[in-house]
């Protein structure tokens, strides 16, 4: 297996095709279905190892990008102990990692919040300080987490400044989006310019067989010189085996049917969906373990054609009922 390589947008930076993402690595509870199970140890000092064990696997299979966030727990630290602890004759991967969340769980599963929303300046001077602290110079590109319209931080004149300054200094600069309005909020990261220059390197968004609402706005992205960074392929575990709904069923038998005749499993289908976006950049897998990383990156292989394109079309849902079944996914 050969992962493809390319240019991350405008930067000199190179990533591969599909990249590793931390979020259900760097904390005990997310919201992806069966979490529970798939991470049966869950003391620190267990994670951190099965961090690590993912993220040897994905830098042997070639990935090239890897991305965590402030609210992803401990993922930040994972990901800084495993590079002071790997030696790659090669290189090391491109790291990005995203502000305006704060981890609020202490570690828990049962609290009632595990983060906290705040696209201030005050938060990203702090969470830029942090992140650069845990990462130092492995830190390459840093993203709003998750903007939207209603929150204003894309409208944020001292916010959009600070970037523009971290942007001048070296480090790329990216907007997460996620929700309804998603596309807006892609089109209004593409027309903010600070003295003359676009201000934002990457975008990443929520794009998978079920939720398309932003795809015509990321063709406009990477048109405009963005990368485009794919998150929440598998909506959460529901185009995965881990998807047991019976509401889901006939969606499961048309995935299974498509899957079987290219000889594929319902994840790298879904993967291979997304690469095959003529705008995406790096495609994101989730993955908690070593095997389900394995399985994510078979996509690079699938023998995807038109046909499977058409009739995976009919999975799209609305995309205010996506966004609200995936608001009650229970975190676990």
């Amino acid at each position: 297996m050969t992962l493809p390589l390319r240019n991350l947008g405008r930067t000199e930076r190179t990533v591969s095709v599909i990249g590793l993402g931390l979020a259900a690595l760097g904390r005990p509870g997310y919201i992806n279905l069966d979490h529970r199970g798939d991470l049966p140890q869950r003391d620190v000092e267990g994670m951190e190892r099965r961090c690590h064990d993912v993220l040897d696997s994905a830098w042997e299979a070639g990935v090239r990008y890897v991305d965590a966030a402030r609210s992803y727990g401990r993922a930040e630290e994972f990901l800084a102990s495993w590079l002071r602890s790997r030696h790659r004759a090669s290189g090391e991967p491109v790291v990005g990692s995203k502000w305006g969340y704060t981890y609020t769980a202490a570690w828990r599963v049962d609290v009632e919040r595990h983060e906290v929303k705040d696209h201030s300046l005050d938060a990203l001077r702090r969470q830029f300080a942090e992140s650069r602290a845990i990462l130092g110079d492995h830190l390459a590109l840093y993203q709003i987490h998750s903007a939207t319209p209603e929150s204003g931080v894309l409208d944020d004149a001292s916010v959009l400044a600070a970037l523009a300054r971290l942007r001048d200094s070296g480090v790329a600069v990216g907007v997460s989006v996620s929700g309804v309005r998603q596309a807006d909020a892609v089109r209004r990261a593409i027309d903010i310019h600070i003295d003359g220059r676009p201000l934002f390197d990457t975008v990443q968004a929520t794009w998978n067989l079920l939720e398309r609402s932003a795809e015509a706005a990321l063709a406009e992205a990477r048109d405009a010189g963005l990368a485009v960074i794919v998150k929440e392929v598998l909506a959460n575990g529901r185009l995965t085996e881990h998807n047991r709904d019976p509401s889901f069923a006939s969606q499961r038998r048309i995935l299974e049917g498509i899957a079987a005749r290219l000889g594929a499993t319902l994840d790298s289908l879904a993967l291979s969906a997304a690469l095959h976006r003529r705008w995406s950049t790096v495609v994101l897998s989730g993955a908690a373990t070593v095997d389900q990383l394995a399985a994510n990156l078979r996509a690079v292989d699938v023998a995807w054609d038109d046909a499977a394109g058409a009739e995976l079309g009919i999975l799209v849902e609305d995309a205010r009922d996506y966004w609200a079944t995936r608001a009650a996914l229970p975190w676990n």
